[in-house]
């Protein structure tokens, strides 16, 4: 039996940092009162929560609740004005540092916000307040960003050191989606769908054997135990997420978790209760992590609904109290509080599901990405075996 939600470890989280963490962030009640605070004004737009609006402005739900004299953080409404406080000195300090110049970068294959940052020596909170993003800091090859306070004098062309992982072999087994098996391995959903000649639906079978081009293991991933990778869909994280992300992998191994099957009840009588179709949750919770409590990604995608700890605040925000992500009912209480969400805020079901897995501002700002729609599709034939 599985201990009472009070006594289990919370799930690790993580504050944005100048080495590009992005806001994976624990929402930090105290505030410096030696600092001087400025405020910015911030509009509410639609899809907007409080926990989104703090990552995306580099403070914390709490400070936003105080500066706002909110009663109830998860209550607001569009074209409210907020008051946002940062702390920092105020333009009257006579020791302050000239303003960086502003520049711009053309976003590259293989870019992310993390990397971007730290090579102009700025903050993820920055680039993503500057150029707007959203929660999870989606950007596109071509994508033209803001960068306030860096320097192109300082970008230097990063260079891999490493030689070319081999390509390892791997049969599939009873519970695999191809999204599970390239975050194990370290590889992105496109570079297997290109190597097997696999369709737009990314569809594969029990048995059949596929080629992973550039892994990082030559095992074949296992359910539990081993390494978190640091690198998922293209994109490689940082070494304070990805050492979130295995801390909350150890913990989720040493405590133990419910069964594929248990989690899978969880999963049906929670979508019940809350009002969203059984199938869809079950289509979600089987693509993003074949029911597997322990699975955790690169990215710090917790558990079953493969939640990350600031959607989290949104979802703790959504049903009104705190949800623990490794506790095995928290979890699927979080995802399935989030599609709810999605599934009455979108035009239609596809792109409810596209927001799960991009974003439902950059579904809405760019359309869905190749790897979405694949995502889309996948979930969509495995709603009919549910149904």
């Amino acid at each position: 039996m599985t201990q009472p939600t009070a006594t289990r470890p919370d799930v690790r989280k993580l504050a944005t940092t100048s080495t590009g963490a992005i806001a994976l962030a624990a929402i930090a009640v105290g505030v410096s009162a030696t600092a001087a605070d400025a405020n910015e004004r911030y509009t509410v737009r639609a899809g907007d929560t409080v926990s989104h609006i703090a990552l995306r402005t580099g403070t914390t739900v709490a400070s936003i609740a105080r500066a706002n004299s909110l009663a109830d953080a998860s209550r607001i409404h569009v074209g409210q004005v907020l008051s946002i406080p940062t702390s920092g000195p105020t333009a009257s300090t006579t020791h302050a540092k000239p303003a960086k110049p502003r520049v711009t970068h053309t976003v590259r294959a293989g870019d992310t916000v993390s990397a971007i940052a730290h090579r102009y020596g700025t903050t993820v909170a920055s680039v993503v307040a500057k150029n707007h993003l959203d929660a999870r800091a989606m950007i596109r090859v071509g994508q033209v960003l803001t960068i306030s306070g860096g320097s192109k004098a300082t970008v230097a062309p990063s260079r891999s050191t490493h030689a070319t992982p081999a390509k390892v072999r791997y049969t599939v087994r009873s519970g695999d989606t191809v999204g599970a098996i390239a975050a194990k391995h370290g590889i992105s959903v496109a570079a297997i769908v290109k190597a097997n000649g696999l369709g737009a639906n990314a569809l594969i079978r029990i048995g059949q054997v596929l080629t992973l081009p550039g892994s990082t293991s030559t095992k074949s991933a296992t359910p539990s135990g081993g390494k978190v990778p640091s690198t998922f869909a293209g994109r490689t994280y940082s070494q304070a997420v990805v050492g979130a992300a295995n801390a909350n992998k150890a913990t989720l191994e040493r405590i133990g978790v419910p069964s594929k099957a248990e989690m899978q009840r969880k999963v049906v009588s929670t979508a019940r209760k809350m009002g969203l179709d059984p199938a869809l949750a079950q289509a979600i919770a089987y693509q993003e992590s074949g029911f597997n409590h322990t699975a955790v990604s690169p990215a710090n995608a917790i558990g079953v609904m493969q939640v990350i700890p600031s959607s989290g605040e949104w979802a703790s925000d959504l049903v009104g109290r705190h949800l623990n992500l490794l506790d095995p009912q928290d979890n699927v209480t979080a995802g399935v509080a989030i599609l709810r969400s999605l599934v009455r805020t979108s035009p239609d079901l596809p792109r409810a599901i596209a927001g799960y897995y991009q974003g439902a501002s950059s579904v809405r700002k760019y359309g869905m990405f190749a790897d979405t729609r694949r995502y889309v599709a996948n979930v969509q034939t495995l709603m009919t075996r549910f149904g």
